[in-house]
């Protein structure tokens, strides 16, 4: 009897329905909590947030909360589903490519934060000290509020240079709204004219990180910073060229004594060049034409040519533009992303 209920169970299971990979539709381009872990309140405050970034700085910046990936017919890694649905959506600049996006899979107990393909692999290494110091372990306490909430500062003052509510501020207004972040991470009360001071000591810091003394890993002599203008000289001709299109910006640092060099490179946040699949350099440039506008009831398409300022590289890709959403109430007027994509950058963790 055993043997022919073996063939008989086996044909059962091919004939069940198997779960097409789909993706939801966004209600907003703020926030999207479709697993239900903000109250209204905080909806509202992360959301005034990502607008005042959106305003200020063009820069599109959603946070998604969904269950489980397989609700949407996704098992296995985080990263393809997010890539995916970033796309889906079109997050970002359809031209810059700067779009950001936090996922958050609760029941998965997985997250990512995937950036547009305008950043290249340059704001990986951020977004993974983001997801592992200040979102995963309020998660792991169950605190997904205070989590998204420290993610999202923590992201907005990597893309910007200053916190929610600073972003166009001057020395004194950034330096007080870092002091106050600070205040609250370590549950300690600052006077005001000292949260000014530390929030100006942690702003001199970043710099002094850049132009900070270096020894020579020669001979340990002090080695000494080019001016602009001597260091073309050691630069190859991409690199140079990533400096004229202020895409990358490079200073070498040479030994008197040995004359050993030393190059680093300080990519832009905000440059609208991205890295040539065929060179590798960040001269790669995209010119977005819309094929097919999307509406409430079906997507569109659009064309992206690349042409490299470099290498001469030229290629073109087809994209889809997702559907115009009918919700425009709580996103402050904007009710469409803009049509950006993401060559899966970004990083991910658990917890």
């Amino acid at each position: 009897m055993t043997r022919f209920l073996t063939p008989f169970f086996a044909l059962l299971l091919l004939a069940l329905p198997a779960q097409a990979q789909t993706y939801p539709e966004y209600e907003e381009i703020y926030v999207n909590d479709f697993a239900d872990l903000l109250t209204p309140e905080e909806e509202a405050d992360i959301r005034a947030d990502l607008k005042e970034l959106r305003d200020k700085r063009d820069i599109e910046f959603t946070v998604v909360t969904i269950n489980l990936m397989f609700d949407y017919g996704h098992t296995g890694a985080i990263e393809p589903f997010a890539t995916g649905l970033f796309n889906y959506w079109g997050v970002g600049n359809a031209r810059r490519n700067d779009g950001v996006m936090m996922l958050i899979s609760r029941f998965d107990r997985k997250m990512r934060i995937e950036v547009g393909s305008g950043y290249d692999i340059s704001l990986n290494a951020p977004m993974k000290r983001i997801i592992d110091n200040d979102i995963t372990p309020h998660f792991k306490a169950d605190n997904y509020p205070k989590g998204i909430r420290r993610g999202v500062d923590a992201v907005i003052y990597e893309l910007t240079g200053a916190y929610p509510g600073a972003i166009d501020g001057n020395i004194l207004q950034k330096s007080w709204s870092t002091a106050r972040r600070w205040a609250e991470i370590l549950k300690w009360a600052l006077l005001p004219i000292g949260g000014v001071a530390g929030g100006f000591g942690f702003y001199l810091y970043r710099r002094f990180r850049r132009y900070r003394p270096r020894r020579c890993p020669v001979d340990g002599g002090k080695m000494q910073l080019l001016a602009e203008h001597w260091d073309d000289k050691h630069l190859k001709e991409g690199e140079r060229r990533e400096e004229e299109l202020k895409s990358v910006d490079y200073d070498v640092w040479i030994c008197p004594d040995c004359e050993h060099l030393t190059i680093e490179a300080y990519k832009s946040w905000f440059s609208r060049y991205s890295a040539c699949r065929a060179c590798g350099y960040k001269t790669l440039e995209g010119t977005t034409t819309i094929l097919q506008s999307a509406t409430t009831t079906s997507t569109g398409r659009k064309r992206i040519d690349y042409e490299c300022h470099h290498c001469d590289e030229q290629y073109s890709v087809t994209k889809t533009i997702p559907k115009v959403s009918k919700s425009s109430s709580s996103s402050g007027g904007s009710s469409s992303f803009g049509g950006g994509s993401s060559s899966g950058g970004g990083a991910s963790g658990s917890w």
